[in-house]
């Protein structure tokens, strides 16, 4: 089923995690409606921009899932409303920048972070009152408010 032009539910749900300890990881209608919203509000500009194709790496986690690796069951995630993503041969500051710039989102965090395509960038999208949160996570350091390379 697709969300958007360029993503899919399928992907949007894949774990590594869920399939190898056997857990499932089905979204509701609610949740499928809030991942197309962050499809079509998140991803797929980035994707127009940069015209190259990814794949989200986290996108929906059931309950269940996110005990398993040690997330809340209160995250955006378990919600459907946020995703993890890197786009190949772009640094992630320089997508989290672009991201920051040109779209609405809840929040964005650029995690683990240390130069070129390292870590990832974690992006929330809800229907209404988007706090537009930028932060950095690293394990050292925690949260930092803003971008830090």
């Amino acid at each position: 089923m697709k969300l958007s032009e360029h993503f899919s539910l399928e992907e949007m749900v894949k774990s590594q995690t869920a399939t190898r300890k056997g857990i499932p990881n089905t979204p509701s209608e609610a949740h499928t409606e809030a991942m197309r919203k962050v499809c079509e509000n998140i991803l797929e500009p980035v994707r127009t921009h940069y015209s190259i194709p990814f794949t989200p790496s986290s996108g929906y986690r059931s309950a269940e899932l996110c005990l398993a690796i040690g997330s809340s069951v209160n995250s955006q995630h378990a919600k459907g409303e946020a995703v993890d993503f890197e786009v190949p041969s772009i640094p992630n500051f320089e997508v989290a920048g672009w991201v920051v710039a040109n779209l609405d989102f809840d929040q964005l965090i650029l995690e683990h972070y240390t130069g070129g395509n390292t870590g990832w960038i974690h992006c929330s999208y809800k229907d209404a009152d988007n706090r537009k949160e930028v932060l950095t996570y690293d394990r050292a350091n925690g949260y930092r408010k803003g971008l830090i390379s």
